[in-house]
């Protein structure tokens, strides 16, 4: 046989051998995300469709829809519960991105159930950001209209024993970075100040209500700003 045709028949084996070792390697694992995934949590009597308008945002400003994930729950049950199944939802994205955390944004009561998680559920190991928004972080007396309708309205009141234990200690706990925007007119808030948490960035943003304070384009950009 030629030399060149031997070389040539070398050269073609050695690359089909590559290919086929190629082909034979394990799947690999969830490529990770560019950002971290955003778990977005909503409050008292609302639904994941109240981020529609944040999602958006955080898509045109270069995210993907993998890796922003809005969820509803049973908003009338204990936060306790709904700090379990939050914590089995960042689980899931975990799994689902391959990202090694993810970053909290949270609505009203949204932050009692997310802070319980992180700081009793050991979520400080999984988020990275924890961002309230009209947090109810020290509770409310407006939710005394709905105490004895719901568990969580009765745990969001001002003074109950859940909100005692919640922040008893430390406000902040573990390696999170965590933010609260809050407004000077909220008339669910009862102080408005009620929002604000030791050790986070506080930042009041103005006369903004209640249910605008998660699809405001101007809290919006702060809160991007802070988990970027």
């Amino acid at each position: 046989m030629p030399r060149r045709i031997r070389t040539v028949g070398t050269v073609l084996a050695a690359a089909l051998a590559s290919l086929l070792m190629f082909l034979s390697l394990p799947a690999s694992p969830a490529h990770a995300a560019t950002h971290n995934p955003v778990v977005f949590v909503h409050g008292l009597s609302s639904s994941s469709s109240s981020w529609d308008d944040w999602i958006a945002d955080f898509k045109a400003d270069g995210y993907t829809s993998a890796e922003l994930y809005s969820w509803s729950y049973d908003w009338g049950q204990s936060n306790v519960t709904t700090a379990q199944q939050l914590a089995t939802k960042i689980q899931s994205v975990r799994t689902q991105t391959g990202a090694a955390k993810v970053d909290l944004v949270v609505h009203s009561m949204g932050a009692l159930n997310s802070r319980y998680y992180l700081k009793n559920l050991g979520g400080t190991a999984y988020v990275d950001d924890f961002v309230s928004t009209a947090g109810v972080n020290h509770g409310t007396t407006t939710a005394g209209w709905c105490t004895w309708l719901y568990t969580s309205c009765a745990e969001m009141y001002t003074g109950s024993s859940f909100l005692t234990s919640l922040n008893s200690g430390d406000e902040t706990p573990g390696g999170v970075s965590y933010a609260s925007y809050w407004s000077n007119c909220d008339d669910a808030l009862t102080p408005d100040t009620s929002a604000i948490l030791s050790g986070a960035t506080n930042v009041e943003v103005g006369c903004i209500s209640h249910t605008d304070m998660n699809n405001d384009y101007g809290v919006y950009e702060q809160v991007r700003d802070f988990i970027a």
